[in-house]
């Protein structure tokens, strides 16, 4: 998984009772997957971002690298 380089943003709801996962590089939706800890949002969005590199015939955007 350390492979992955897109950026992962994770955000807490108040109105859903848990972390929300967004990847900006995949604006096809605001959120993609959550959890109710900020660990498991975290892995979940691994789990997200695997799936999305592996599917077959989608363009996958260039990741954008951050200046930190």
């Amino acid at each position: 998984m350390s492979t992955l380089r897109y950026e992962m943003v994770i955000v807490w709801s108040e109105e859903d009772d848990c972390f929300l996962v967004h990847l900006p590089d995949f604006p096809e939706q605001t959120y993609r997957t959550h959890g109710n800890s900020y660990e498991e949002a975290a892995r979940n969005g691994q789990e997200v971002l695997q799936l999305l590199l592996e599917e077959d015939g989608l363009p996958l955007p260039e990741p954008k690298l951050s200046a930190a």
